[in-house]
């Protein structure tokens, strides 16, 4: 499916920009996120050095202009362009959902303008945190390049994140630290949900490298959890 996306995408003029326009996005989205967590992360203020709720309208606008594109494509598409289109439409919602929760850690950045540090659980969240930036320029790589052992192993540093993530995220409601104040408490909460569902949704893109269109979103046929 994908190496036949790649070459409708290289003989279409206008899914060629549409493509274009989707790594421009996750480009943007990298460029929120980094921000993001600096404000919330690194900065007593809250103050960021970008508007990061302009910057997710720009990925919104972009949306839609590759589903117009996308459209425009379909009215004289072949009988067998369908389905990649849909790929194409799947991974653009993932990329303007990513931006969507950018934006979430930005307005618990602005909730919580003191430096969040998140106790006990520090030097793994950093981990997480730069395991997950670093997602962004692979499943960039592994999606431009059609890499599918890149993107298989991709999915599996997800589930690593998103265990620790629910781990976390269960010890805090259930036995938080008694000197952890309670405004902390609910953003810790809220940002490694908001991390969690970054990382799956980058996950979500690099599975249109390995997987059928029914499959987007999922683990690998023939992988222990499916």
């Amino acid at each position: 499916m994908f190496g036949f996306l790649k070459e409708l995408f290289s003989s279409d003029s206008l899914l060629e920009t549409a493509f274009e326009e989707t790594q421009e996005m996750l480009r943007e989205d990298f460029r929120m996120f980094e921000e993001a967590i600096r404000s919330l992360r690194h900065s007593d203020t809250a103050e960021m050095k970008f508007d990061i709720f302009k910057a997710d309208k720009r990925i919104n606008k972009y949306e839609r202009a590759v589903r117009r594109k996308v459209l425009a494509h379909l009215a004289v598409a072949k009988p067998g362009d369908a389905s990649a289109c849909l790929v194409l439409i799947s991974v653009v919602g993932d990329v303007e959902r990513i931006g969507d929760y950018t934006k979430n850690i930005a307005e618990t950045a602005n909730a919580h303008p003191a430096r969040l540090t998140c106790d006990k659980y520090e030097d793994r969240l950093s981990e997480i945190e730069t395991l997950i930036t670093n997602r962004f320029k692979s499943v960039s790589e592994a999606y431009i390049n059609h890499d599918e052992e890149m993107a298989a192993n991709l999915m599996v540093e997800h589930s690593k994140i998103s265990h620790w993530c629910d781990e976390v995220v269960i010890d805090l409601i259930s036995s938080p630290p008694p000197d952890l104040p309670t405004g902390t408490a609910v953003a810790m909460t809220m940002y490694i949900r908001f991390l969690k569902r970054i990382s799956a949704h980058l996950t979500n893109i690099v599975s249109s490298v390995v997987n059928p269109f029914p499959r987007l979103g999922y683990r690998k046929k023939g992988s222990e959890e499916e």
